[in-house]
């Protein structure tokens, strides 16, 4: 495999925290009060560091995992972080049920898998539109609890850098709790383990109990054989990072840091940032200002995006081609990874690119329903999951991860799944400031079917060794 992509082959200008301020921004506020502005950077730039640069190099690793097959990525949370709803309830339900879509995963995959929330800095959205109309009146449009505020009003849609300190409270807080539930005994695997029975108890769920039998049947194994948490410390706890979208560029370089063991700018905003599919641009500043930093980068693709972007953009954001340094986060939509995925693929392919692949197969779902609601189907996510895995089976390559913006809330989003929430229920418990996610049944049950997608990987696999 190549060391350098060939798109790297000019040597990178020097980068500093502040060079993406010299190119064209998008999606990002103008503050009205440039002195307001100022004094909230520099307040921000005194504070320590919300994760620390050797958290960042162990995620790194992990992912360098993924990418050789080693591992699978599960990266999911909130599709955009509230300052109303924050509290530790929502959190530690978050939290828990990404535990059990990672035990159910790790049964399917046969791997360890790599957990990442959208959590503890998810707060800035790209938007469509620079505004939106309601009742007639035109205001700017919201973009997440970091820059305004939700409420219809003049005075709530100005950009306020107040709120970028109050967004750090939060996440400081946030991370505080998830390093408490982390290695604390909360994510004791059998306690997981019987978290995930509850769930297949239900006759809703019955098609998965085979699957929670079988987890249940190994636990029961490792403890007759004396592997339990008192022998085996790591069964109570588990690695858990946190990820946002690096939007925000005045919050994310006010974060920045210099690592004192190694001498290299990390973000210390979160563990992994990425790039949205609407600030991608490669000469923009959103990828001036990743490129400089050491954290894993990820990089969302949807269908305009085109092989050659595709090559600049990895050699500068990864130009020594480093495992684990960049993760490709594929939106295209049920029915178009087809028609998208492959050349892609290809492309990194004759680049000779260390990549991980996920699969975000909420961005490419969103339609409007019958009731007005933005929602997203349950079964057009699962089919852009499963057109993932098939264009990666058909090219020989490595399907790295899944990307879901979801929550341990009983909400009602998106629709289906087996409880089967209707367009009707919607508005029961329609409360995402953004878009729809996936309430903790619907997160779940999609861990029970991409295992089975995974199992069924693992079984091909095994068959072709064979046949060899």
């Amino acid at each position: 495999m190549a060391q350098q992509n060939s798109a790297s082959a000019t040597p990178a200008k020097a980068w500093e925290k502040r060079g993406w301020r010299a190119y064209p921004r998008v999606q990002m506020p103008d503050y009205p009060d440039q002195a307001a502005l100022n004094a909230v950077e520099a307040q921000l730039a005194k504070f320590p560091p919300l994760v620390f640069a050797g958290e960042a190099r162990r995620l790194k690793q992990s992912l360098a995992e993924v990418a050789a097959g080693r591992a699978f990525l599960l990266q999911g949370g909130d599709c955009a972080e509230s300052f109303s709803e924050f509290s530790a309830d929502n959190i530690r339900d978050t939290f828990k049920v990404m535990l059990q879509m990672a035990v159910v995963l790790t049964w399917g995959a046969q791997l360890p898998v790599v957990k990442v929330g959208r959590m503890a800095g998810q707060f800035a959205k790209p938007r469509s539109a620079p505004t939106e109309v309601i009742g007639g009146q035109e205001l700017p449009s919201y973009r997440g609890d970091i820059i305004n505020g939700f409420d219809f009003t003049p005075e709530a849609r100005i950009p306020d850098p107040q709120r970028m300190l109050w967004a750090y409270t939060q996440a400081a807080a946030s991370l505080n709790l998830l390093r408490a539930f982390s290695t604390g005994g909360y994510a004791d695997i059998h306690r997981v383990q019987s978290w995930i029975s509850d769930f297949t108890g239900g006759d809703e769920a019955a098609r998965y109990r085979d699957i929670a039998d079988r987890i249940s049947d190994a636990m029961a194994f490792m403890a007759a054989a004396g592997v339990t948490s008192d022998t085996a410390h790591d069964l109570a706890k588990v690695d858990f990072y946190t990820s946002h979208e690096a939007l925000l560029l005045e919050y994310e370089e006010a974060l920045a840091r210099i690592d004192s063991t190694t001498g290299l700018p990390v973000a210390g905003s979160g563990h992994m940032i990425w790039i949205g599919d609407r600030t991608r641009q490669p000469d923009g500043a959103h990828v001036e200002f990743c490129r400089g930093v050491q954290n894993p980068i990820g990089l969302k693709c949807g269908p305009s995006t085109t092989a050659e972007d595709l090559k600049v953009l990895m050699g500068k954001l990864n130009p020594e081609n480093e495992p684990g340094r960049l993760t490709l986060i594929a939106r295209f939509g049920a029915g178009k990874v087809g028609d998208h995925l492959p050349r892609l693929i290809q492309t990194v392919q004759a680049e000779g690119a260390n990549v991980v692949w996920s699969c975000d197969p909420m961005h490419g779902n969103v339609i409007k329903s019958s009731t007005g609601y933005k929602t997203r189907a349950f079964d057009s996510i699962l089919r852009e999951v499963r057109e993932f895995f098939a264009v990666h089976r058909a090219e020989g390559t490595i399907p790295g991860g899944v990307h879901f913006e979801m929550t341990g809330k009983d909400v009602t989003e998106c629709t289906g799944g087996v409880r089967a929430v209707t367009d009707e229920d919607l508005s029961d418990r329609y409360h995402t400031a953004c878009d729809p996610r996936l309430n903790a049944s619907q997160s779940l049950e999609l861990a029970f079917l991409v295992a089975e997608e995974l199992r069924n990987r693992r079984m091909d696999e095994a068959r072709q060794a064979k046949a060899v």
